[in-house]
């Protein structure tokens, strides 16, 4: 099944779902948590993958960095803009 047609398929669902008062509705500590969660998550797996590969960056400074610049406040002064 094609991407459009499960989410038309999705959609009917969550209308349906919520015009007979069944659909789930987020209080916000509960999209609160899960926006917490898919935050840790998403770093979480950052973290594993710039292990893996043998960069890790952790407490390691920019200008320590090989191939990386410094960061920007360090290399310009305040108000400049990096022209492109």
């Amino acid at each position: 099944m094609d991407r459009s047609k499960q989410r038309e398929i999705a959609s009917k669902g969550g209308k349906a779902a919520h015009q007979k008062g069944t659909a789930h509705e987020w209080t916000s500590e509960e999209a609160r948590n899960a926006g917490r969660k898919g935050g840790l998550a998403s770093h979480a797996r950052r973290r594993e993958r710039l292990a893996q590969q043998g960069d890790s960056v952790a407490g390691v400074p920019p200008e320590s960095r090989p191939g990386e610049p410094a960061s920007q406040d360090a290399t310009r002064g305040a108000g400049e803009r990096e022209e492109f």
